[in-house]
């Protein structure tokens, strides 16, 4: 089977030099944004504008990659509508001469998510073969939905079976444990997944309801691994005005610090709030919310930031 081999580009000052052939495995940040970006189709209000004044402002929907230099592999977990940028962020740190994307993992069917699977298809990059792990739902929607379903006919992508709570073994040295978490599920489950590389462990988690929903516990979560990645759409209630924010429910940042308050010091700087809204002041750099969060020990995901597995 051959596997889709990527192209290239972005701003380099927000990714590391190429890596030569090695033996590291580590986790890349590709987006912080909620699905829609930063800033936000249709707002102009003065949190948006900085967006659009400057460039450098800009922030891609939230996904992750993995790379593992000594397979030649990469993995991205979630497909999202910045996937260009993002496919060429990852050739910048593993250029497609010396590495194989082998595996898309999307979370959820939320447009954020999965829609940038649009671009391995016959319009686009007319890809071959690139494997689609995916949760039952998330299966069969890409399966029986069109334009999906055309991905899956063109063999554009090929759909691989993960079911909950069950680890797959990618390479001798990474594995990767889908579980469901509560979220607005209406078309597919919503997938959370742990990450263990040769030395460390991560869990990504950009979407989730109020965390008491969730069977697990988050502080035991966060102590089972050395990064968290966590749903930071909203930092407080009332950052929309004039919507009722239970009809769109996420753990704001104030509680998610609360919660997690009594959690040692080590602990609390394993977590990465990612996922923020438009509305959300994490996306501004320097901002007074960012003051808060780092005063009480924990970390913001940023854009090309490189954590080791």
């Amino acid at each position: 089977m051959r596997f889709l081999r990527l192209a290239a580009l972005l701003c380099a000052c927000l990714i590391a030099p190429p890596a030569l052939a090695g033996d590291e495995t580590y986790l890349l940040v590709l987006g912080i944004a909620q699905d829609a970006g930063y800033p936000q189709a249709g707002c102009y209000r003065p949190h948006c504008q900085p967006g659009w004044d400057d460039p450098d402002r800009r922030r891609l929907a939230s996904s992750v990659a993995v790379i593992d230099e000594a397979g030649g592999a990469t993995y991205l977990f979630d497909a999202t509508p910045d996937i260009r940028q993002q496919l060429y962020r990852l050739n910048l740190a593993a250029p497609g001469d010396a590495f194989a994307l082998r595996g898309v993992f999307p979370t959820h069917g939320h447009i954020g998510h999965y829609t940038g699977l649009m671009h391995f298809g016959f319009e686009a990059m007319n890809a071959e073969a690139v494997p689609v792990y995916a949760l039952p739902r998330m299966r069969e929607f890409l399966s029986s939905n069109g334009p999906w379903d055309q991905l899956v006919r063109y063999r554009n992508i090929e759909l691989q079976a993960l079911e909950a709570d069950l680890a797959v073994q990618l390479s001798p040295r990474l594995s990767v444990t889908p579980f469901e978490v509560p979220h607005r599920d209406e078309y597919t489950e919503t997938a959370g997944f742990r990450i263990d590389g040769p030395r460390q462990s991560a869990v990504y988690i950009p979407d989730i309801d109020k965390w008491d929903r969730w069977a697990s516990d988050i502080r035991e979560v966060v102590r089972s691994v050395d990064y968290a990645l966590i749903d930071a759409t909203f930092f407080a209630d009332g950052e929309i005005p004039g919507r009722d924010m239970a009809d769109i429910p996420h753990p704001f940042v104030e509680e998610s610090m609360a919660l997690l308050a009594d959690l040692s010091p080590d602990e609390r700087g394993r977590v990465y709030f990612i996922h923020m809204n438009h509305t959300n002041p994490l996306l501004q750099d320097g901002s007074e919310a960012e003051r808060i969060v780092r005063g009480k020990g924990f970390r913001m995901a940023r854009e090309g930031l490189r954590l080791d597995l």
